[in-house]
């Protein structure tokens, strides 16, 4: 039978999941300038598709408003295209609304410009999952785990391109039927798009493979994590790199050192965004190469933030590749409010004028409470519970943000948490892995 072409207009909530309503194609034009309606409690659907406690009942009305620069386009030999278009959430009058994650990293982008006159420079390092295959040893960087996986790899590299997304690297990761996909950088807000586009390219790409992906942060306790590294640099008014500085501590510019800094002092406060899922703190442990602590690392993969190598063979000069890579996040996480609390943090160590810390050169989960203290690093968060405790009790991060969200971001997880409460770690894992 025929099939007409439907787009569907979505936002990357604050359980990272995808939602929207489709309209026909050839709506398009009114759709751009009317949106199609969205409720407010929408915003309180978990991951597990239960409603938290919200503050908005069934009373109110948004519209959700596609951004035609912010569109994924899955070819389809026998059936219309797949569309999706990212958007932003606003009031009837046209006004942003404050809980879209898209206006609250948009608000994030406008305080590092009004600090600092910098721009964001960066991408997202995705980790994921071939669900159901069997465990095949000798694989992981292989070539016969490459070939075995050739035609899915040249597929999602396709498609990346023909979205406007510049792919870097493919491989054949460590765990079972892991894989790690990466991106040129891009500029401010498209660094969030192109990272949830990504995503949706990769489960569309899979299906039409026969095969299920899923980003989940962890299959199990004792399983190989999957982990979101993002990658930062930061651009000056004039468009030239704005981080290196080869007389700077760690070769860090004075604004980037602080923006580092930043990150670090206020993360344990934040992990609540980055990590925010159940099973998150299974993955963000010691000796996982995930990030146990609030501590910077030269070329160490073990810590929250680590300044990236070098290549002296380069034909770029090192100011253009020189930057630094978050690795306490996962893709439970929306991508706008991971690096809506990293920008903020980054404009706070401005702000503040902080130090650039030391690079730690020890393994700091062998250091007694009372030695890591005195180290100037801090456990990470060990729970989701625990990480919103800390997350709500912070003023100056609760500041950062839009007034009401901390309660509404804590009662969404809340009611995500409740959902998996009485499961074993197992199960939990199980759970997540269905939903992302």
């Amino acid at each position: 039978m025929k099939r007409e072409e439907l787009i569907l207009a979505c936002t990357s909530d604050i359980a990272g999941k995808v939602r929207g309503k489709s309209f026909p194609a050839v709506q398009l034009e009114k759709r751009l300038n009317r949106g199609i309606g969205w409720t407010p409690t929408n915003v309180q659907i978990t991951c597990f598709d239960n409603i938290a406690e919200t503050p908005f009942g069934s009373f109110g009305d948004l519209v959700l408003i596609p951004d035609a620069s912010a569109t994924m386009r899955l070819p389809d030999e026998d059936a219309p295209d797949e569309v999706l278009m990212l958007g932003d959430i606003r009031y009837t009058d046209g006004k942003p609304w404050e809980f879209c994650t898209r206006a609250i990293l948009r608000d994030a982008l406008a305080r590092l410009k009004r600090v600092s006159a910098l721009t964001l420079n960066g991408t997202f390092e995705h980790e994921f999952q071939i669900r159901h295959e069997e465990v095949q040893p000798g694989s992981a960087f292989s070539s016969s785990g490459f070939r075995q996986w050739r035609a899915f790899g040249e597929t999602l590299i396709a498609a990346m391109r023909a979205n406007g997304i510049a792919p870097d690297t493919f491989l054949r990761e460590f765990g079972p039927g892991q894989f790690e996909v990466t991106m040129d950088p891009s500029r401010d807000m498209a660094i969030a798009d192109q990272a949830v586009i990504l995503r949706e390219l990769v489960h569309g790409v899979a299906a039409r493979f026969d095969k299920g992906a899923t980003f989940v942060p962890i299959r199990g306790p004792d399983a190989v994590g999957n982990g979101v590294h993002v990658h930062i640099s930061l651009i000056d008014a004039d468009g030239n790199p704005a981080t290196h500085d080869a007389d700077g501590k760690h070769e860090l510019s004075l604004h980037a050192g602080q923006f580092v800094a930043g990150i670090l002092k206020y993360l344990d406060a934040f992990t609540a965004l980055t990590a925010p899922s159940v099973v998150s703190y299974l993955r963000l442990t010691p000796h996982r190469w995930s990030a146990a602590f609030n501590n910077l690392g030269f070329r160490d993969r073990e810590a929250s933030v680590r300044i990236c190598p070098v290549s002296d063979i380069s034909d770029l000069a090192r100011a253009r590749q020189f930057h630094f890579e978050f690795r306490a996040a996962d893709a439970a996480a929306s991508p706008y409010l991971v690096l809506a609390a990293l920008v903020h943090a980054g404009a706070q160590g401005i702000e503040e004028g902080l130090s650039v810390p030391d690079a730690t050169q020890q393994d700091l989960s062998l250091l007694s409470p009372q030695d890591l203290a005195a180290s100037g690093h801090t456990r990470l968060p060990q729970s989701l519970e625990q990480a919103l405790k800390v997350f709500a009790a912070n003023e100056t991060v609760a500041g950062w943000f839009p007034e009401g969200f901390t309660d509404l971001y804590v009662k969404h997880k809340q009611g995500e948490m409740a959902m998996v409460a009485d499961l074993e770690p197992i199960e939990q894992c199980r759970r997540y892995e269905e939903v992302y």
